[in-house]
């Protein structure tokens, strides 16, 4: 298998050019931190230094053994409980968590960089603590004051882990149909009931697991106006943050799954004796909010997997693409053979690959900076800017990057020709692990309905016509000369955005909304391109001006030509995608059940 590399090159230019490093560097919550580019560099660093010599070595070796269960509980794949221990003794765990509870207070722009590296090097570990962080994030911002003492400072720093408990095998993904009871008993409930498909739901690598579980209580109205949130400790808590007795949940199985195999992914039960011990988050009947908080932290977070495994895929067959020596020169009828990096059909898919990789990198990077200042700008106008830009492109991170994920995942298999099929090239796991990112935290459907049912329609269209006209901005800003690349960047930026503001118009329009619905995808999918090609134009537009200066020519000639590839090969989908977006809808629905 080849060896992941951290890309730390490409990190820090779309870090430092692309998402505007200084403005978050400005906001006073960073004050302290001497956010720069230095800093950037150094983090970068280390974090690669953790992933490629502790957590890649593992990513083979965890998939051909998996996480077992035995009379005792999860047991992880041999490695991991000691690369966990690295992971949080190095601070990493906490490196975006507030400093009050024992964090780092580093921008997300930091955290949303080594989160890639983590998942490029082995995503099945890298679960765990993603997880964690939603719960986090969701205790933080809903829990009591006790709650937060008592809790957050062990799982800031990973000495404990938290879960999301959300699905029951009834429900799905319809958690107006949760049916896990909370009963009131004194100052606390009881917890009764079956969770499916949690990630990491068991394990013996940290001292306790803080499980976050949606249930009912008795009087509960019916529908998701009635789920409730409960924090649910595997070990009980005493007030001086000692460890008390163990409470009644456990895993009852674990998953047989395609791929992230080193993830245990747990039926939980709660309550098969007693009922365990929850407590109350915020207040009875409003789970659905705060589940949404740890929702969209993973669904960004599940974006990041998409990219991160994709660059993993890409170097693979980039440097196999090297190595592997098969045929002539194209038109060559004689002379020595070549490595198939020379072959135009392997350029076109290595040119796919990375194209889309820096794409999905610069977009994902530039909405990490946008929850930085939504999060921390002291201007409460200005901050709500940010947050609708962040939950006008949550949704697309997370289904425009894991779609693409998965074709990359494929391409890389396919540059690997027959070996790619065999499991020990390594190509296999990539698309396997790759295929749970477009299901898992809300299926690419469900992140279509939410961008074009409800944030489109929130604001009647106001962010997304915002975003439409900065894109529309940033192309006239492209100062070419005539046939040069920067042309052929900035006219097929202005064609792509020009679909974008159609499709966005058709789909406000107020059709049919089964129509709308059925093509709802198409848009997202559009929306992604678009804006990936937005990013690829700012990324020339700053190549070509250090280009000028003389600085690393290699690099920014070679994000010149990729984003000129990008603009040539991928962006030209966006008229494709618009033209299902207006006819596609009605041959969608046409057809009764009974013609299936």
């Amino acid at each position: 298998m080849t060896a992941y590399f951290a890309p730390i090159r490409d990190m820090q230019f779309v870090i430092n050019e692309l998402a505007d490093l200084s403005e978050v560097a400005a906001l006073p919550a960073f004050a302290e931190q001497e956010v720069g580019p230095e800093l950037v560099e150094a983090v970068l660093e280390e974090a690669a230094k953790l992933a490629t010599e502790v957590l890649a070595p593992l990513n083979k070796p965890g998939d051909v053994q998996g996480a077992r269960i035995g009379p005792d509980g999860v047991v992880p794949a041999a490695g991991f409980g000691e690369a966990y221990r690295s992971f949080i003794d190095g601070g990493w765990n906490g490196i975006g968590s507030p400093v009050e509870h024992g964090g780092q207070g580093l921008p997300e722009l930091f955290n949303t960089a080594t989160q890639e590296m983590w998942n490029s090097a082995n995503m099945s570990f890298a679960l765990c603590p993603m997880l964690n962080a939603g719960a986090i994030e969701a205790i933080s911002r809903a829990g009591s004051a006790e709650q937060r003492a008592l809790y957050l400072p062990n799982m800031v720093s990973g000495e404990w882990t938290g879960t999301m408990n959300l699905t029951e095998p009834q429900a799905g993904s319809d958690l107006s149909a949760v049916r896990t009871r909370a009963v009131p008993h004194g100052d606390h409930y009881r917890i009764f009931g079956q969770k499916i498909f949690i990630t990491w739901g068991e394990h013996d690598m940290t001292g306790n697991t803080i499980h976050l579980v949606l249930a009912r209580t008795p009087d509960a109205p019916e529908g998701v106006k009635g789920i409730s949130l409960f924090l649910v400790p595997k070990f009980l808590v005493n007030p001086d943050g000692s460890l008390g007795v163990r409470n009644d949940v456990h895993a009852v199985s674990i998953e047989h799954k395609l791929g992230i195999h080193a993830s245990p992914t747990c039926v939980m039960a709660f309550g098969d004796k007693d009922g365990a011990v929850g407590y109350l988050v915020g207040e009875e009947n409003k789970g659905l909010a705060y589940m949404f908080i740890m929702m969209n932290e993973a669904r960004f977070k599940v974006g990041l997997q998409g990219l991160a495994i994709a660059e993993r895929a890409y170097q693979a067959a980039r440097e196999y693409a090297k190595d592997r020596v098969q045929g002539r020169p194209t038109g060559a009828k004689s002379g020595d053979r070549v490595a198939i990096i020379h072959h135009p059909d392997v350029r076109r898919m290595l040119m796919t690959m990375k194209a889309q990789n820096e794409a999905m990198r610069a977009l994902a990077y530039v909405v990490a900076m946008h929850m930085d200042l939504a999060r921390h700008h002291p201007d409460p106008a200005i901050r709500q800017t940010h947050q609708a830009r962040v939950d006008l492109l949550i949704p697309v991170v997370k289904g425009w990057c894991t779609e693409t994920g998965i074709e990359i995942a494929s391409l890389g298999l396919q540059v690997h020709g027959g070996m790619g099929y065999v499991e020990e090239s390594g190509a296999c796991q990539h698309l396997r692990d790759a295929r749970i990112t477009t299901i898992y935290e809300g299926t690419t459907g469900i992140q279509a309905a939410d961008l074009a049912g409800r944030k489109l329609n929130m604001d009647q269209g106001a962010a997304m016509r915002a975003l439409i006209a900065e894109i529309e901005a940033t192309a006239e800003t492209l100062d070419p000369i005539p046939g040069d690349d920067m042309a052929v960047i900035r006219d097929g930026l202005r064609d792509g955005v020009r679909a974008l503001s159609k499709a966005t118009e058709w789909m406000l329009a107020g059709g049919d909304p089964g129509e709308a619905m059925a093509v709802s995808v198409d848009y997202l999918m559009l929306t992604g391109t678009v804006c990936g090609g937005w990013q690829m134009a700012r990324a020339a537009r700053a190549a070509q001006n250090k280009l000028m200066t003389g600085e690393d020519s290699v690099f920014h000639e070679a994000k010149l030509v990729t984003t000129r590839f990008y603009v040539e090969h991928l962006l030209p989908k966006a008229d494709a995608l618009l033209r299902s977006i207006r006819n596609g809808g009605i041959s969608i629905m046409a057809l009764t059940e009974e013609q299936f």
